[in-house]
């Protein structure tokens, strides 16, 4: 069995955007998630992206971009296995995937972008070891809404939602694509 760690982590150590305790928050079915917001790039109002032959079923399609391909992946059947149902709330965030030597834009989709909060450092604990709908991989944290609140919301740690598999085959759409629209 892997060895507990502290219950409170002070996380603002590692994060690349030091100092930053903001965060853009969405929701996936009635769930609240956030995402730091150094990782957000931009919202976009959703349009049906292109679709994409044979990728992993949570990649929806790919959009341009100002020029760019960028993979859009369901969040939804990606963390909870289930395929989000497009309404007139659903949005397309822009992020940053780092994973190894590899910086890729990747769309989310999710069902509703919510607000922007604060959420210190000292607030944010480890993911539960136990259970639950999501990959604790996925998670970076959970964040105390407020300090003073036993109300929590789960943190993603976006560089993780994709594997180094999923992430080639993303890259190599992505290469194959703009090698044709040259």
């Amino acid at each position: 069995m892997s060895q507990l760690a502290p219950t409170n982590v002070n996380l603002a150590i590692n994060d690349k955007l030091e100092g930053i305790n903001q965060y853009l928050t969405f929701f996936l079915n009635a769930e609240e998630f956030a995402l730091s917001l150094g990782q957000v790039k931009e919202i976009l109002e959703y349009f049906e992206p292109t679709p994409v032959p044979r990728m992993p079923p949570f990649v929806h399609g790919a959009i341009n971009l100002r020029g760019k391909i960028v993979p859009v992946i369901d969040l939804k059947k990606r963390l909870i296995e289930e395929k989000i149902e497009i309404s007139n709330r659903t949005c397309i965030i822009i992020t940053e995937i780092h994973y190894q030597d590899v910086v890729m834009d990747v769309g989310l989709l999710i069902d509703a972008v919510s607000k922007v909060i604060n959420i210190y450092p000292e607030n944010i604990e480890l993911a539960p070891t136990f259970g639950g709908q999501i990959d604790t991989d996925f998670i970076r944290g959970m964040g105390k809404i407020e300090s003073d609140s036993s109300d929590f919301i789960v943190i993603l740690n976006i560089d993780n939602v994709l594997s180094m598999k999923d992430i080639e085959l993303l890259q190599d759409s992505v290469d194959d694509d703009e090698a044709v629209s040259s």
